[in-house]
């Protein structure tokens, strides 16, 4: 696996090795042995499914004591995965990446805890597939709204499907955040 490092400090993008021929193809989506950099224990996978291209969902995030770290893929379709720095003290606090994933591609993304994560599909019929590190905590789980002019973010759209909790999240300046 190659990893390279963005501009995000800790946020890494993972691009497996693909063996292929004229059966198909195969690929190790995820080995600890592989990458040991990443420290970090997954211990529940989420999958989610869109059916409409041009739905964002995210801005999400889980605060301390339950943060949560994420390997996150694209097994169906395409997306633009948003990474974003929530971590106050990072020398890029606010700012943010999105990455292209794709089931062609098979690029994955790392977030570290203390990023805010999203995506918005490319494609109809995405299939979306994440690791996480600590398990959901409903009472740990926050938003931020997808459209905050503090973060000015270009989704690449602009009338997106968006569920009634990412339409309504809290903006940054009025989110509880603590990293």
């Amino acid at each position: 696996m190659q990893t390279t490092m963005t501009e995000l400090p800790g946020c890494l993008i993972i691009e497996p090795k693909v063996f292929g021929d004229h059966r198909g193809w195969f690929y190790e989506s995820y080995s600890e042995q592989k990458l040991p950099d990443l420290n970090v224990t997954f211990v529940q996978d989420n999958h989610s499914y869109s059916r409409n291209k041009g739905t964002i969902r995210g801005i999400h995030f889980q605060k301390p004591p339950e943060t949560q770290a994420k390997l996150v893929r694209c097994i169906r379709g395409a997306v633009k995965a948003l990474a974003v720095d929530l971590r106050s003290d990072s020398p890029a606090f606010k700012r943010w990446i999105l990455v292209e994933l794709s089931a062609e591609n098979k690029k994955m993304l790392y977030l570290p805890f203390g990023f805010g994560a999203g995506f918005v599909t490319l494609t109809d019929d995405v299939e979306f597939l994440y690791k996480v590190d600590h398990y959901y905590s409903p009472a740990n789980e926050r938003s931020i709204r997808w459209n905050d002019p503090e973060l000015g973010i270009d989704w690449g759209i602009d009338a997106p499907i968006l569920s009634d909790k990412d339409a309504k999240a809290p903006f940054l300046k009025d989110s509880d955040l603590n990293f």
